[in-house]
């Protein structure tokens, strides 16, 4: 029998003896087990810690957000082999696509969050504190990544999601992981970590995988790493209570399964979209997953006068549910992910059932469509009706997990509100109504028992991601029941697998442990204008005082008629009397601009554009006549992602204080600039570096890659550069329109072009017919061409002119093709300079 392989301390092994049986669900057939007996687990821990720990901790915020968009990229290539797999665990194909693609976006996700962290490996929490009058001792707060390994015990219902939803977020904060799967469905994260491992995108050691059962994971846990479970209340509470995890004060988060409800608002009656809205996510919450979702809605409250509006609308659209085997269109609902799981399902329906009855559905009776009801672990979806929910508890403890839920009523608000408290936590609610005040009046009510709230309406109908759908960026997990904890939440899920550190020192020193210029820090003074440095020669702390001017009447009656702010201690002196102002005042705008007019460098430089203002104060007024000076900061650099036309660039923020001739500060701004970065991956082609290459080509030289010849490679370019110059434009652009901007676009990165890149117009894997008779007169013409293209473009600044891979190019932008495309084909076949 297959077993299913660990990746533990770098490589693919298999536990030893007999493990645990997976089946499939939907035929019964057994796909194989899985053990990790004999494995070290504590030596697997001990591997995460140092050897996936040690890099990952040093990488920064900007490189791990990159990793994670990549390994997303690939994964996202390879998904449909995924979900062949998927279908054995009973899932559809809608099914998979939440487990499947819904992990994937969890890592692209997570990915874009590093534009809210510094580019270094830890991160500055929080404002600066002033613990001094004088300002010469502050403290600040600051995250680092935990030195430990994060343990991830997984419940059975997402595979994928499970996983990428949580090591997203520990590898953003730079901590490795270990993965533990519910062995029911472990056969298929083990399919996708091999494909990981496989990519070689991720460090070694920052995922391990452990594909079985063990009762010792916990055992050697220490206080540097983090656990987190997801699965029932009642093993999330064994687990929790784990001595080593008290010994240690290891930081512990639980999301379990809860009785989520959904509320139907006296407003939302049928035939209103509100009621329709219902009626469809309470069958959806019911049966996608077949229900076996933590998040799925159990406990349906409505209005007591609605209640059998409600079960007969429920009831017409159960009976477009169709089940059987999950890999056909015509299929709406799948297996259960066992028997096992079959068996409990109806076991904890029937003590449900002690008090409420079951209105739709039938435990024994289920009608498949292409596939066999005994072999398969299908059950029908069951629709419940408890009419004394105050009374009955047995609603509000017990979860049947699977396609089953049950309706109750309320009579007022309130009512409804203690029915969704009554399940002792959950990880969601959702009320329908449009009815704003009556949503307001639920949440404030019922916030303290959810995780998450939504207020679905028919405005937001289409937009809506539904009642059952954690999302990144937002806190996942709740109160009570629902295990306490909380999981992703953008930053904040990033944070928990941080340490928080409280800083202090001088204003100097803190200014070099966060990256980030403190106020009344020393200055260092730069030998340039700042704005002539690029984005890597900027450091936090660069500084310049300008020189001064002086504010005269003219300038403030001027700016008041070029703004028409005419505000009267700007205009009217004669209304100065009882105000704050004693003469005539400058707008507070107009010493912001003219602080701009001093500190800003007139030239062509790195600096590309304002990018916008963080903050401004103005501290006291300037009079007419008063004298100001400016000293200008670096602040804080902000890596950025570039997609559009433009060169890659990152955010510098500059600290501008204004002071007057008596150095009295009065008034500061941060202002963002987009500074270029300076480009070192491409050799510039000028006319002597292309000479000098020329020069070592010989009709001998080999390429490293592809099969041209060193004279086809030059009759290649020569014919580039004739459709530059215009005289071939007999062509169809190759690219598809709706990625043509993204593909001209790249023209501005500073990436070569990959190795074997094909050129649509000649035949791939064919050599064209040589046209010249040596190498010679191939570069003769080659440099004829080029000049023919410098000369139109020199006659003809403003065109633009069609390239197959690029669409239509300006002369800034076939100037970069020119240069990448000549560092690409000089780089294959060796003659390419250093920069």
């Amino acid at each position: 029998m297959k077993k299913l392989e660990s990746y533990i301390n770098g490589k693919w092994t298999s536990g030893s003896g007999d493990g645990i049986i997976m089946h499939d669900a939907v035929t019964g057939e057994v796909i194989g087990e899985s053990t990790t007996k004999g494995l070290d687990i504590p030596e697997v821990l001990q591997y995460g810690r140092t050897k996936g720990g040690e890099v990952i901790r040093k990488m920064t915020f900007q490189q791990r957000g990159n990793m994670l968009k990549k390994l997303a990229l690939y994964l996202t290539k390879r998904k449909e082999e995924f979900y062949e797999l998927s279908y054995r665990s009973g899932a559809t194909r809608v099914d998979s696509w939440i487990d499947i693609e819904g992990g994937f976006g969890n890592l692209f996700a997570n990915a874009s969050l590093r534009k809210l962290f510094p580019n270094q490996s830890y991160h500055v929490e929080g404002d600066p504190i002033d613990l001094s009058k004088g300002g010469r001792f502050m403290a600040h707060h600051i995250l680092v990544p935990k030195k430990g390994v994060a343990v991830h015990i997984n419940a059975f219902n997402f595979p994928i999601w499970g996983m990428l939803e949580k090591c997203a977020v520990n590898w953003m904060a730079g901590m490795p992981a270990v993965v533990l799967p519910a062995p029911q469905t472990a056969y298929l994260t083990e399919a996708v970590v091999r494909v990981i491992i496989d990519s070689g995108i991720l460090p070694e050691g920052s995922l391990q995988l452990l594909s079985g059962m063990t009762k010792t994971i916990l055992d050697t846990v220490e206080s540097q790493d983090v656990v987190t479970f997801t699965g029932s209340a009642h093993t999330g509470r064994l687990l929790k209570s784990h001595p080593r995890l008290i010994e240690e004060s290891v930081p512990f988060t639980m999301e379990a399964d809860s009785l989520n409800a959904s509320i139907l608002a006296k407003d939302a009656i049928p035939g209103t979209p509100e009621f329709n809205l219902f009626i469809k996510e309470v069958r959806k919450e019911m049966t996608v997953k077949s229900g076996q979702k933590c998040t799925a809605i159990r406990r349906i409250i409505v209005p007591s006068e609605l209640v059998e509006d409600v079960q007969i609308a429920l009831g017409q659209q159960l009976d477009k549910v169709t089940i059987g085997d999950p890999r056909l269109k015509e299929v709406r609902m799948g297996a259960l992910a066992s028997k096992q799981q079959v068996e409990s399902f109806k076991n904890n329906v029937t003590q449900i059932a002690k008090t409420a009855q079951i209105v739709y559905g039938d435990l024994d009776r289920i009608e498949t469509i292409g596939a066999d009801a005994q072999k398969g672990a299908f059950v029908s979806p069951i629709l419940l009706r408890e009419d004394q929910p105050f009374k009955n508890n047995g609603v509000h403890e017990i979860e049947a997990f699977g396609p089953v839920s049950t309706i109750m009523p309320y009579d007022t608000l309130d009512d409804a509100i203690t029915l969704s408290q009554m399940g002792k936590g959950s990880l969601v609610s959702s009320i329908f109504t449009y009815d704003d005040n009556i949503a307001r009046d639920y949440i404030v009510g019922a916030a303290s028992h959810h995780g998450r709230i939504l207020v679905g309406n028919r405005e937001n109908a289409k937009q809506s991601t539904g009642h059952g759908s954690p999302l990144p960026l937002l806190t996942h997990g709740g109160p009570g029941r629902a295990g306490g904890g909380e999981e992703m939440g953008g930053m904040r899920g990033i944070k928990h697998y941080m340490q928080r550190c409280a800083i202090q020192g001088t204003p100097t020193t803190l200014t070099e442990v966060t990256g980030i210029y403190q106020a009344n820090a020393a200055y260092k003074e730069s030998k340039n204008h700042p704005f002539s440095y690029h984005w890597e020669d900027i450091e936090p702390g660069m500084s310049i005082k300008t020189h001064k001017r002086t504010v005269t009447d003219t300038d403030i009656i001027s700016f008041a008629n070029l703004t028409w702010d005419h505000f009267y201690a700007h205009t009217d002196i004669t209304s100065l009397e009882g105000s704050i102002f004693e003469k005539r005042t400058a707008h507070g705008y107009f010493i912001l601009a003219a602080a701009a007019g001093l500190f800003v460098y007139p030239n062509k430089g790195p600096v590309a554009a304002n990018y916008g203002l963080e903050e401004c104060r103005f501290l006291r007024p300037i009079y007419h006549n008063d004298t100001v000076y400016v000293r200008l900061t670096c602040k804080q650099k902000v890596d950025r992602d570039v997609a559009s036309a433009e060169h890659p660039s990152g955010i510098v923020k500059w600290f501008v204080e204004v002071f007057d001739a008596e150095d009295e500060l009065v008034a500061i701004a941060t202002i963002l600039t987009m500074v270029q970065k300076k480009q070192t991956t491409l050799v510039e082609m000028t006319e002597a570096k292309i000479e000098e290459c020329l020069y070592k080509l010989t009709a001998d030289t080999k390429p490293e890659w592809g099969i041209m010849t060193a004279q086809h490679m030059i009759e290649h370019l020569e014919y580039t550069y004739k459709i530059a110059s215009g005289e071939h434009q007999d062509f169809e652009i190759a690219t598809p329109e709706k990625i043509l901007d993204k593909v001209r676009n790249s023209l501005y990165n500073y990436e070569p072009f990959p190795k074997n890149t094909d050129f649509p117009l000649l035949k791939k894997g064919v050599l064209e017919e040589l046209k010249h008779a040596d190498l010679e007169t191939a570069i003769t013409k080659l440099n004829e061409a080029r000049e023919e293209y410098k000369t139109y473009f020199k006659e003809n600044p403003e065109a633009k002119l069609k390239n197959i891979v690029f669409g239509e190019l300006n002369k800034y932008e076939w100037y970069l093709l020119e240069r990448k495309h000549l560092n690409h084909h000089f780089s294959q076949f060796g003659i390419l300079p250093k920069l």
